[in-house]
């Protein structure tokens, strides 16, 4: 048996991994590759494998980085059976439509490339089974997977693989310490033989949880103070509604939250918000508890939804302070560049960073203290106040990593660290030898290891 390391390796995006029993050619993934101009031309790049040849896809979550290359997989002769967790099953194809509108747009006024069609989209919908967490599913061969609660997005999951006397889990994205609205990341099977592990805040450690809301509060009461706007890139999944989430629970306890106008302007977003409605059995005992009382816990009296184009345009002509959430995460596209051109100049507006921000992006600059951007074609002196939130990431750091890794080192062999950047992959993978006494790699991209 073998695993290929076929994206996310020694970087963040691009997440595709696939498990060769011999038997069966099992993907993990398959996702975009997000960031700089040359991360983003892979693309386009063949597989370093045959699609056709594939006999199954697995898939963690719904972030595009693990499901964006999916519908180019089936244009490229994939014809197995997709799956993932039924709030997956919900999301996957919201993510996938986004995308294409987006390259649609991109190749009418820039010429880019598109990389696969609506077709492609539509025949990938029909492949996906959803199916339940911690339920036993046959891909034949003797080969069982089962998807566990990862606690990083809505209908995120772990994948442990049963094959030839051997379990491989598949870490996906591990969330963070206490993330609001989902249940808990569950312990790894204690026979896992082959981890493969994100790293993605391998080498840090966030901000405690328990002043998450009071972060949150004392930003948005400077940015209020100064008049001007504040603007919040946030992942369409989750990292939206866990914002919404902290802002209802402010609105409704906290006196002293600023009366301003909030616009959710990320018809995306607002979709995903529907899903989540839609599976009260994700929630965690606090959000059931809160659901089961009536409560809308990702609503709440300032907040207004923005679908169309017309309704953002017209969020300009507010006067502030105001505040604007609005994808994309990274500043690598969507309405937030719109905003972004109007008030990163403005030395009274304020931008708040609430999630990962891949190497080459917009908001990987902006996080790093860039003071001028260009942003789609303008270029921009920034003015304004710039902060992150690490307690608001959907990652997990350094500690919960390691505390994770530890549930399952009872029978761990070897310990593959990948989706994470150099530095970040490096540093956990140490740490992970060091407190565990087990073997650990970085991985390259396109390598190979027997298992």
């Amino acid at each position: 048996m073998h695993i290929q390391f076929c994206g996310a390796d020694r970087e963040v995006t691009g997440s595709c991994h696939l498990f060769d029993t011999g038997k069966k050619k099992i993907l993990v993934d398959c996702g975009m590759f997000q960031g700089s101009s040359f991360s983003e031309k892979k693309n386009h790049d063949d597989f370093p494998f045959d699609a056709k040849e594939v006999d199954v896809l697995l898939v963690t979550h719904a972030h595009l980085d693990h499901v964006g290359r999916i519908p180019k997989l089936i244009k490229d002769g994939f014809q197995g059976k997709i799956y993932m967790t039924k709030g997956t099953c919900e999301l996957a194809p919201l993510i996938w439509k986004d995308a294409y509108y987006i390259m649609e747009y991109n190749n009418r006024k820039f010429g880019n490339p598109i990389l696969f069609s609506e077709q492609d989209v539509a025949v990938a919908e029909s492949y996906c089974k959803g199916i339940d967490y911690n339920e036993n599913v046959d891909l034949g061969e003797d080969i069982i997977a089962v998807f566990k609660e990862a606690g990083h997005i809505f209908g995120a999951a772990f994948i442990e693989v049963a094959a030839d006397g051997k379990k491989i889990c598949f870490s996906g994205d591990i969330g963070n310490e206490d993330v609001p609205i989902l249940k808990d990341t569950q312990n790894m099977s204690d026979d896992v033989d082959i981890l493969l592990c994100e790293s993605t805040y391998g080498n840090r450690v966030h901000e405690s949880v328990d002043v998450r809301r009071d972060i949150i509060l004392n930003l948005i009461k400077e940015g209020a103070k100064k008049g001007g706007t504040i603007m919040v890139p946030a992942f369409s999944l989750e990292r939206t509604q866990e914002f919404l989430y902290e802002l209802n629970k402010l609105s409704e306890y906290d006196e002293t939250l600023p009366n301003i106008p909030i616009f959710l302007d990320s018809p995306l977003a607002i979709k995903a918000t529907k899903v989540y409605k839609k599976y009260p059995e994700y929630y965690d005992v606090e959000a059931a508890k809160l659901h089961g009382a009536g409560d809308d816990f990702l609503d709440f009296p300032q907040l207004q939804l923005t679908y169309s184009k017309r309704e953002s345009q017209k969020i300009n002509h507010i006067p502030g302070p105001k505040m604007v959430i609005a994808g994309a995460g990274m500043m690598n596209g969507g309405r937030i560049l719109h905003h972004a051109i109007r008030y990163l100049s403005d030395s009274n507006s304020t931008l708040i960073i609430v999630g990962y921000q891949a190497n080459g992006t917009l908001g990987r600059k902006l996080y790093e203290g860039s003071k001028h951007v260009k942003v789609m074609r303008d270029e921009i002196d920034v003015h304004c106040t710039v902060k992150a939130i690490g307690a608001l990431s959907a990652h997990g750091d350094q500690k919960k990593l390691l505390k994770w890794v530890g549930t399952g080192k009872k029978n761990l062999k070897e310990v593959y660290c990948i989706h994470g950047e150099p530095v970040a992959a490096t540093e956990l993978a140490h740490r992970i030898k060091d407190q565990y006494k087990v073997d650990t790699f970085v991985p390259g991209y396109k390598e190979i290891v027997e298992i």
